[in-house]
């Protein structure tokens, strides 16, 4: 989690779609499932992108107005982890009447931090580790 300091700015601006036409073009079209790994990341692998691509599929059939909730609870929870520059109402805003646009930047940020978002959080922090799945032994223990 990132310190309290001075806000970062966003890696993009908010219509910096066509800067990555392949995040884009998946936000357009199946925005759950983009929405779903950003959610997924954001929450550090405790729930799933499947899960969260359901709850925003379902809240979307549903109720009209949910899923922008949901999508504004996470822009809002995205922002504070990493110190990104906004504030609640914006995220509010963003999220009720531009929640491509915002689901877009979110999925871009995440990108420009080094995560590969269709691979999960699993996957993200195997490769960030180096592959290491545990703190290396030594046989004999430690010696002067």
């Amino acid at each position: 989690m990132a310190n309290k300091g001075a806000q970062e700015e966003w890696s993009t601006g908010f219509c910096g779609c066509f800067s990555d036409a392949g995040s884009c073009c998946l936000t357009f079209w199946c925005p759950c499932v983009s929405f779903g790994r950003v959610g997924e990341i954001v929450d550090q692998g405790t729930i799933g992108c499947c899960i969260h691509g359901t709850i925003c599929c379902l809240l979307g059939v549903t109720l009209h107005l949910a899923p922008a909730i949901y999508l504004w609870i996470y822009r809002n929870k995205m922002r504070r982890t990493f110190n990104l520059e906004g504030n609640d109402c914006a995220d509010c805003l963003l999220s009720c009447f531009c929640f491509h646009l915002s689901i877009c930047q979110q999925y871009r940020e995440l990108k420009a931090r080094g995560y590969d978002l269709s691979a999960g959080w699993a996957a993200n922090v195997h490769v960030q580790s180096g592959g290491a799945t545990k703190a290396p032994t030594f046989e004999g223990g430690m010696n002067r």
